[in-house]
């Protein structure tokens, strides 16, 4: 009984020692086997996840293209005749209402090219750059001389406000010698118009005078910015809307609490209330 016993447990033992050898030998090619296909399959996945990404950048640097830097034009959505282009779809451009209004007075002789187009003064060459390529006329089937065109140039005086000299604004009906001489000098306390409705703060000026003009000017809105990091209590006190009191409270403010980091910051001295904030803000800056 003893050696049955001992034959038993030798052969228990032989057979799990062979079992656990074949399992040594057998696992690592069983793992490596599994690893492989896993291995693959990430990277046939990495491969599509990679063109999708690649798909979507590509799309999505085209529809940058027209806001790099801030710019607040836009490409045309296809090629377009400038003559049949409505109000509204030369706002979706960029073009401010009054200066769609403006175009749209020169559509009318018409348009014969983009020579013609790039004569408008509110087609800058920035959206110039954007729309010539796309840009098509109908051939001339009626009595038209390349004179009326730029006769109607001179004769419709469309003026940027931020720019015009005194004598330039006399061109315009209505302003004369007196009143030309205050918008520049307005212009230069101010930093520049960022609304043309601002013309009201000039002296003696009033709202008939100003529907007068307002269809032969526009404000580009080429202002002069003051610091706020960096102006001394005099410099901001310059500035027409700032009194001495409220420009030595944002100094201390900066003083206090280290410089700002945007300009509603500002709104933490007591003396800013947000009806001056909204004149302000334009002519603010923290770079």
């Amino acid at each position: 009984m003893s050696n049955e016993a001992f034959s038993k447990s030798t052969f228990r033992g032989a057979l799990i020692l062979a079992l656990v050898l074949i399992a040594l030998f057998v696992l690592p090619d069983v793992i490596q086997t599994f690893s492989a296909k896993e291995s693959i399959s990430i990277k046939e996945w990495d491969e599509k996840t990679k063109k999708a990404i690649v798909s979507v950048e590509k799309n999505a640097r085209s529809s940058r293209n027209n806001y790099d830097r801030g710019s607040k034009f836009n490409a045309p959505p296809a090629k377009f005749n400038p003559n049949e282009y409505t109000l509204e779809e030369w706002m979706a451009l960029g073009l401010s209402q009054k200066q769609a209004e403006v175009v749209l007075k020169f559509t009318r002789y018409p348009l014969r090219s983009n020579n013609d187009l790039k004569k408008i003064v509110v087609i800058n060459d920035e959206l110039f750059e954007l729309i010539k390529d796309s840009t098509v006329y109908n051939p001339s089937n009626t009595k038209y001389e390349k004179e009326d065109f730029s006769k109607a140039v001179k004769q419709s005086v469309i003026l940027d406000v931020n720019t015009a000299s005194v004598e330039e604004l006399q061109q315009i009906k209505g302003i004369g010698p007196f009143f030309a001489k205050q918008i520049v000098k307005r212009r230069t306390e101010l930093g520049g118009y960022h609304d043309i409705n601002q013309l009201l703060e000039i002296w003696k000026m009033d709202e008939e005078k100003l529907a007068q003009w307002k269809p032969s000017l526009y404000a580009s809105k080429q202002l002069k910015k003051i610091n706020l990091n960096q102006a001394t209590v005099e410099e901001l006190q310059a500035h027409p809307y700032i009194s001495w009191n409220l420009a030595n409270s944002i100094v201390k403010l900066r003083l206090q609490n280290g410089n700002f980091k945007k300009i509603e910051e500002v709104k933490k001295s007591a003396l800013m209330t947000e009806t001056l904030f909204e004149q302000l803000k334009w002519y603010l800056t923290v770079e």
